[in-house]
């Protein structure tokens, strides 16, 4: 008998989840799509004007930002990435997207939130380059790699990193979290959480206590060059 309540109840479970369920709630995902995506610009946009003071508003950044402007191409085309037939087309949108603002960014990346390249143009970031939330990335930067396999060979950046204007991370290095890589910078190694990095190869630094990591950078700009 309790083998029978037990049947019954779980037919009822069936029975009170109706057939469409799952159909409906892609369609409700789907309309909530397009609030999604206009939060997420909002975002990228106050984002990038707490970071660049030659801006006013952001009708002036959306319109005169060509590095916002790869970041958002990008989202589409690493969507058509990951879709079955898609990689063509999105090669093809990615090269667009790269005549017009000067940012090359392969649709296979993967990039977090809040990511915002000042100036834009010289950008190259690699096929399985991954970079975390709220990195700020200056002009001519390059997340290359170095070697010819498929494989990962291109480096993966943390969260809340600085990238400075010429800067060359190589390989399938690891940039670890608030790390701050000086101009024209070549990192081929790790570089762990909270240091500072600069000079060719990048020597590696930590703060002294209380000392701001990006003025660190200034202490001795000949390792710059």
């Amino acid at each position: 008998m309790a083998l029978l309540r037990l049947t019954k109840v779980l037919s009822g479970d069936r029975a009170a989840t109706p057939p469409d369920a799952r159909g409906r709630s892609t369609q409700l995902r789907s309309a909530q799509a397009p609030k999604l995506a206009r939060g997420r610009i909002r975002e990228d946009l106050d984002w990038a004007i707490e970071r660049d003071p030659a801006v006013d508003s952001r009708l002036e950044m959306a319109l005169a930002s060509p590095g916002l402007h790869a970041i958002w191409v990008h989202r589409l085309t690493h969507w058509m990435w990951t879709r079955p037939g898609g990689r063509l087309a999105a090669r093809l949108l990615s090269q667009f997207a790269r005549a017009v603002t000067g940012v090359e960014i392969h649709p296979g990346a993967q990039i977090g939130r809040r990511f915002f390249i000042d100036h834009g143009m010289g950008v190259v970031i690699g096929e399985t380059a991954e970079i975390g939330d709220d990195v700020l990335m200056y002009h001519g930067v390059t997340l290359g790699g170095r070697s010819m396999k498929h494989v990962k060979r291109h480096p993966t950046v943390g969260n809340n990193v600085t990238i400075g204007a010429g800067a060359r991370i190589l390989g399938p290095v690891h940039i670890g979290d608030r790390v701050q890589i000086g101009a024209n910078s070549v990192v081929v190694k790790d570089v762990p959480a909270g240091a500072v990095a600069t000079g060719v190869p990048a020597t590696i630094r930590f703060p002294d206590m209380g000392q701001d990591p990006y003025e660190l950078m200034f202490k001795d700009p000949a390792l710059w060059i």
